[in-house]
């Protein structure tokens, strides 16, 4: 669904945000791309997160509540009954939840008072497995309304019987395209930092470092391409448990010169700027943020047939078949033969983004849908 101009809110709504943490994921940063929004707009906002611990950058001012939730009964029981304190403290109009352990958290908090209206929104087209979805199901009364980031994911959720496919809609991820653009100068300087000179050709990934983002896919696949195209770089950009056995394949792929597994970064913006090419390999995803994050830096992109992409690019990345190194590395190589590409083509990729996806409107269409369910609550 393409972000909208809505119409105007009435008044400023104060917006309880329930998140299962606060980390540098992509859920993450899209609740914090929303919370600058809605504070910019003039809303309040406050966060519950279930876990301890915060990576990403939010606006000064905004109360954050961390639980510390354990996996135990006596753990949840203690972290519904502080979160109740902070809905009575802080008297929300909304509650808006994301991730499958939020959304099941503040569905549980709905029994344990009278609340205001709670939405729920899932980021990914594989919540879980039969155990999840069950509980989804079982508990979709308790909330006014689920959300999805993709038709790919809010399809899934359906067919998995999370969700009556009436009671969940789509609500698409919002790009700070104020944040993520091309800068000539910017653009030089994250080289030189990165240590490239002007005949290398950076291939970016940014993501965890799980399995379903398939890392281990797009080092064969740069392998391949390393082949026929010797001054590509690889930079994957991220952190997570495979980080060690992804080394271990650039190694034993004879790729340690050319291929770099940063870690965590939080100058992403620079890094995209950096780029020539952004790969994406995942074999799940609900609406991949780092894709449109390229595209509105003005990246070609080359990405797997993941939930989403094809939502969120249309017809301006390469999209390959999930799993397929070959695949991918035949696109990437064609992707660098076209390079630098046109100053027409870096404004259509971006156009993509700003014309659909951008976070104010996408905000001003949350903020619409409250202040429906609280009128109606």
């Amino acid at each position: 669904m393409a972000a909208e101009e809505p119409a105007t809110v009435a008044q400023p709504l104060r917006i309880l945000v329930i998140t299962t943490g606060l980390r540098l994921g992509g859920a993450e940063q899209q609740i914090a791309a929303l919370a600058r929004a809605f504070v910019a707009l003039g809303n309040s906002v406050a966060i519950v997160s279930l876990t301890e611990g915060q990576e990403i950058d939010l606006p000064a001012g905004i109360p954050i509540t961390e639980l510390g939730m354990r996996k135990t009964p006596l753990s949840m029981l203690a972290a519904l009954r502080k979160t109740r304190h902070v809905v009575r403290q802080w008297r929300p109009d909304v509650i808006h939840s994301h991730m499958v352990h939020g959304n099941l958290f503040a569905r549980a908090l709905t029994r344990t008072g009278r609340m205001p209206p709670v939405v729920c929104s899932a980021h990914s087209a594989r919540e879980g497995g039969t155990l999840r979805a069950l509980a989804y199901r079982l508990t979709d009364r308790w909330c006014a309304l689920t959300t999805h980031v993709s038709e790919a994911g809010r399809q899934a959720m359906v067919e998995s019987g999370a969700a009556p496919a009436q009671r969940v809609i789509v609500m698409p991820n919002g790009i700070d395209t104020t944040r993520f653009r091309p800068d000539d100068a910017v653009r030089e300087r994250a080289r030189r930092d990165l240590g490239l000179d002007a005949h290398d050709i950076l291939v970016l990934n940014v993501g965890r470092l799980v399995s379903e983002k398939d890392q281990a896919t797009l080092i064969e696949a740069f392998r391949l391409v390393a082949r026929t195209v010797p001054n590509a770089r690889l930079v994957i950009a991220g952190e997570g448990p495979l980080r060690p056995a992804l080394q271990d394949r650039i190694v034993q792929g004879g790729l340690a010169t050319l291929a770099t597994l940063t870690g965590a970064r939080s100058d992403i913006p620079d890094l995209l700027r950096a780029a020539d090419v952004f790969a994406l390999s995942s074999r799940i995803e609900g609406m991949p943020l780092a894709v449109g994050e390229a595209l509105a830096t003005g990246l070609p992109v080359v990405a797997t047939a993941a939930a989403g992409v094809a939502e969120l690019a249309g017809d301006t990345a390469t999209i390959t078949p999930i799993g397929d190194a070959a695949a991918l590395a035949s696109a990437l190589e064609k992707a660098i033969r076209q390079l630098p590409g046109t100053q027409a083509q870096r404004d259509r990729r971006r156009q993509q983004i700003v014309s659909r996806f951008d976070v104010s409107a996408v905000a001003r269409q949350w903020l619409v849908n409250y202040q429906q369910l609280r009128d109606s609550h």
